[in-house]
């Protein structure tokens, strides 16, 4: 335990350096741009960080154990299509028009099943996290297209989750700020979130240690199937309707702010500040980007030399780790 209570203090030091840059950020696009700091931007970066953020925390929780899931982005997608099918009105035969609380039902159902498929094979059959969850990322994909016919499905009943406002901001930002600190909870203030460092530092040590490794990794991709799910929902709540391919590119958003936040690939490491302020600098580096006219593809290009630069960090991490140890 001494090992993973280092890790997080190593941790501090990289938070300041997290907000140093989330500052030059701001103060960079505040000054090229004179839309940024409006009061609507602000809101609308929040409310577009909420999304990534809600699913990169139960991701941080994942690397920290030495385990990431890559199926983000489409069991998002394949839990919006269950529920706007299962309650849309729409009259076509797929589409039964339940009651809303019934569809959405369905949805928890429809994540708690992939966060258990992800669970048991990662755990319980040893099969390498990368394949089963590159594995579900196609199956999801496939069955959202399959369920919908390839056509977007209508469900403009359920607005208020991803529009409605309480003192100017939108309920996503609500949600995301109680995900955060329900995690940040977890991890610091739990047994099993202290046994998830353990775990990522040695599952061996951990399983001698008595910590019934198996079960905490099967929740912990319990947990992210269940908030990518709701990361889905709310797209549908905002947009009136589920798309089979939404959530495209999720994973990679979720790994770069998961990353860059000082989680280690190698596990035994991360916090959910460091996460929530690199969630907040990979919005703000998007909308900074979209400001000053940049186009789309360069912006998707920016994200790959974020994510890469994220996991270049990581690896000088682990080496200091290793000679200073």
């Amino acid at each position: 335990m001494r090992t993973a209570d280092a890790r997080r203090r190593v941790s501090l030091p990289e938070t300041g350096v997290l907000f140093a840059v989330l500052a030059v950020l701001v103060i960079f696009f505040s000054i090229t741009s004179q839309y940024f700091l409006n009061s609507a931007n602000l809101i609308n970066i929040l409310q577009n960080t909420a999304r990534i953020g809600i699913v990169a925390c139960p991701a941080t929780l994942l690397l920290i154990s030495g385990q990431f899931d890559l199926s983000v982005g489409s069991s998002s997608a394949f839990v919006a299509m269950v529920v706007a099918i299962a309650a849309s009105t729409s009259g076509s035969p797929i589409t039964p028009g339940l009651p809303l609380w019934v569809a959405i039902l369905s949805g928890v159902v429809a994540a708690l099943l992939v966060g258990a498929v992800n669970g048991v094979s990662v755990s319980f059959f040893r099969i390498n996290a990368l394949i089963t969850t590159l594995a579900t990322l196609a199956i999801l994909r496939g069955l959202t297209k399959v369920a919908s016919d390839g056509q977007t499905v209508r469900l403009e009943e359920f607005g208020w989750l991803g529009t409605a406002r309480v003192l100017e901001l939108p309920i996503p930002v609500y949600i995301f700020a109680a995900v955060v600190v329900a995690f940040f909870f977890l991890l610091r203030y739990t047994t099993y979130g202290r046994s998830m460092y353990a775990i990522g530092a040695s599952p061996t040590a951990a399983r001698l240690a008595g910590i019934r490794t198996d079960r905490a990794i099967f929740i912990a991709f319990i947990l992210s199937a269940a908030l990518a799910g709701l990361s889905g929902l709310i797209l549908v709540s905002q947009v009136g309707s589920a798309s089979p391919n939404a959530g495209i590119g999720l994973e990679l958003s979720v790994v770069t702010a998961v990353v860059l936040g000082g989680a280690s690939l190698s596990g035994g490491r991360g916090s959910i500040v460091g996460t929530t302020l690199a969630v907040l600098i990979v919005g703000v580096l998007g909308n900074g980007l979209i400001q000053l006219a940049v186009p789309s593809y360069w912006i998707d290009v920016a994200g790959g030399v974020l994510l890469l630069v994220a996991v270049g960090f990581d690896q000088v991490r682990v080496r200091y780790s290793h000679a200073a140890g």
